[in-house]
């Protein structure tokens, strides 16, 4: 980026509002999924033309913003797509196996004491999958290998899935033992989990997140955990990230991630090479990558 562009490190301000004033000439910004870019931000940079973000989430970019000022906007998606369902996979086991709290119970010694207690299996289960994107198609291909019974949820039904179809979430969620979200944010669905989809799970249900904080409704889903009116729950994205409700950590039936489905080298560099081409393709006039507006 250093080779190709002029730039200013926002985060390296002292002072912001001074920094923002001195940015004129600023044409593109490069942001994280997480930090993303305001409307007041757009608004401080009258030469912005395009903003590309490292991430595929664009929750906490202003697209109306951006619609209304003519500014372009990029995700990366694609390239995230197999690490992510890898952690779906990855935290329905561990969180049905209880694998990290059975790897404390040998840490601490206490294996000496007595056996672990006796756990969930995920082979030969009923897998709910919200959300049959390519997300989710890659968690259903994945799940197929352990001989799982597979059905989900999706507002339009994808062409040639021969999988079972649930109009409804709290269908889906009462149907199956471990719910999968993929789904995509965005306006609209907002704790489309919630309190009664819980609920359908049932004391012997599991939950698995790898998809937005916001899909989820999080107290409901805490008051759920603490009363074990779920099995458990295998996390990777929260409200508030990173400062997450600490009500999670003393929770013994969950499994938490700090959002890192995608943190593998392969993948970040892949996602910071498509956040390079959307700027150099706009920049050179050419067709952007992977557009979202």
């Amino acid at each position: 980026m250093d080779e190709a562009y002029r730039l200013r490190r926002l985060w390296e301000a002292p002072d912001r509002d001074a920094f923002l004033r001195d940015c004129a000439d600023v044409r593109a910004i490069a942001t994280r999924g997480e930090l993303g870019a305001s409307g007041a931000l757009m608004k401080a940079l009258p030469r912005l033309e395009i903003v590309a973000c490292y991430g595929v989430g664009t929750d906490a970019i202003d697209l109306e913003a951006a619609r209304a000022g003519g500014i372009r906007v990029t995700n990366t998606p694609g390239v995230l797509t197999e690490d992510v369902a890898d952690m779906a996979i990855a935290l329905t086991l561990a969180t049905m196996r209880r694998v990290t709290a059975a790897e404390a119970h040998v840490r601490s010694g206490r294996w000496a004491d007595g056996t672990f207690e006796l756990v969930r299996r995920f082979h030969g289960c009923k897998l709910g999958i919200a959300g049959y994107g390519r997300i989710g198609a890659a968690v259903a291909k994945r799940a197929a290998g352990f001989d799982v019974e597979i059905a989900y949820f999706d507002k339009v039904a994808p062409p040639g899935i021969d999988h079972r179809r649930f109009d409804t979430l709290v269908d889906l969620a009462a149907w199956c033992d471990v719910l999968v979200v993929t789904l995509a944010g965005g306006p609209g669905m907002g704790r489309i989990v919630d309190a009664r989809v819980l609920e359908a799970l049932g004391p012997e249900g599991f939950l698995v997140n790898v998809s937005r904080g916001m899909i989820v409704d999080e107290p409901a889903l805490l008051d759920i955990l603490e009363r074990r009116g779920i099995a458990g729950a295998g996390l990777d994205v929260f409200l508030g990230e990173p400062r997450i409700d600490p009500r999670f950590a003393t929770l013994e039936n969950v499994v938490l991630q700090p959002h890192h489905s995608s943190g593998t080298v392969e993948t970040r560099r892949a996602m910071g090479q498509l956040v390079r081409d959307n700027l150099a393709a706009h920049f050179a006039g050419l067709p952007l990558p992977t557009p979202v507006i």
